[in-house]
């Protein structure tokens, strides 16, 4: 029998209630151009519905640090009070300049796992990355090159490295690595931001990408680390330094710039939670949609220690909105 303080709740169904919120109050600003006024609205209305969660959270990954946020940073207490005690990872908006531009791809996102079992970024904004779908766990090394981790993909998955899908952030950064990967054969799927939907993609029946690659946010790598957990997938990061002075400030806060963080290091045990809503149109979700009734929204939600998966259409009435975003209509 579990301990009292411990209940057998799937979060992750609550958690949809908080996504939501976020995506309704940030696609009210899609493509209006102001990226900071779509992400303030997603964090207030993200803040809002956990504060009445039952449950003892502690933001691990919040917007303070990256995006200058002034709700939702790390060490923020979150929710009720009551069990359980768990480490929270948020991002209100993954793709505020999707969202500002009215362009594909964007979704508010959040990750829960018990406390003490989330990996802690602190001054390491960056990580160079590798994930992969359940058909591909085991197969890839992030210290190996990209040649030769598509060479062993392509034997795992039973398919020409001419169809594998690489998934990499469009960045000058990435110049060298997407020339390898063509020059190995494979298709470039290059994506302008979002790289927490980028890595859930691989994991993505039908969804074309096979691979990530690259240099992204160590706070999303987390995120899609609890994704990936429930998904069957897995995501290989090493901590990136931007600078010197960047550098010396983890190493002596006692990170090691060259371990190989599995997806067991990023989200440690096996009864984590994420959900993602959409704010805009993806590839395995539909953005928020507004209609004269209110709105309807499309999540994921998946849960790691059942191993569910679950996709979930919500309607939304006008009235009932304004009780969870800061905007009303």
């Amino acid at each position: 029998m579990r301990a009292p303080d411990k209940p057998d709740r799937n979060l992750a169904l609550e958690m949809i209630r908080v996504t939501e919120a976020a995506a309704i109050a940030a696609a009210r600003w899609a493509g209006r151009g102001d990226k900071m006024a779509a992400d303030g609205a997603a964090v207030d209305a993200m803040r809002f519905v956990l504060s009445g969660v039952a449950m003892d959270g502690i933001v691990v990954i919040g917007e303070g640090e990256k995006d200058e946020a002034p709700m939702l940073y790390n060490g923020e207490h979150l929710g009720d009070g009551r069990a359980p005690q768990v480490d929270v990872a948020v991002d209100p908006i993954d793709g505020t300049t999707l969202t500002a531009m009215g362009r594909k791809g964007a979704v508010s996102v959040i990750a829960l796992s018990e406390r003490g079992t989330m990996f802690n970024p602190g001054p390491c904004v960056y990580m160079r990355k590798v994930a992969v779908g359940p058909r591909g766990r085991g197969a890839v090394d992030i210290n190996a090159s990209p040649t030769d981790n598509l060479r062993e993909l392509s034997k795992r998955l039973g398919k020409p490295v001419q169809e594998l899908g690489v998934v990499v952030l469009d960045r000058p950064r990435h110049s060298e690595l997407i020339a390898e990967v063509r020059e190995a054969g494979a298709r470039v799927l290059l994506i302008s931001d979002g790289d927490v939907t980028g890595a859930i993609a691989t994991a993505w029946p039908n969804s074309g990408a096979d691979i990530l690659f690259g240099i992204g946010g160590t706070p999303e790598g987390v995120i899609a680390a609890a994704a990936l957990q429930g998904l069957g997938g897995e995501i290989q990061g090493v901590l990136h330094a931007r600078d010197d002075d960047e550098r010396r400030r983890a190493e002596e806060m006692g990170y090691d710039l060259s371990q190989v963080l599995s997806t067991d290091d990023l989200v440690t045990g096996d009864n984590c939670y994420f959900s993602a809503t959409a704010v805009t149109d993806g590839d395995f979700l539909k953005g928020v949609r507004f209609t004269e009734f209110g709105a309807t929204t499309q999540s994921l939600v998946v849960r790691s220690r059942s191993g569910t998966v679950r996709t979930i259409e919500t309607f939304h009435r006008h009235n009932k909105l304004q009780e969870f975003t800061t905007a009303g209509f």
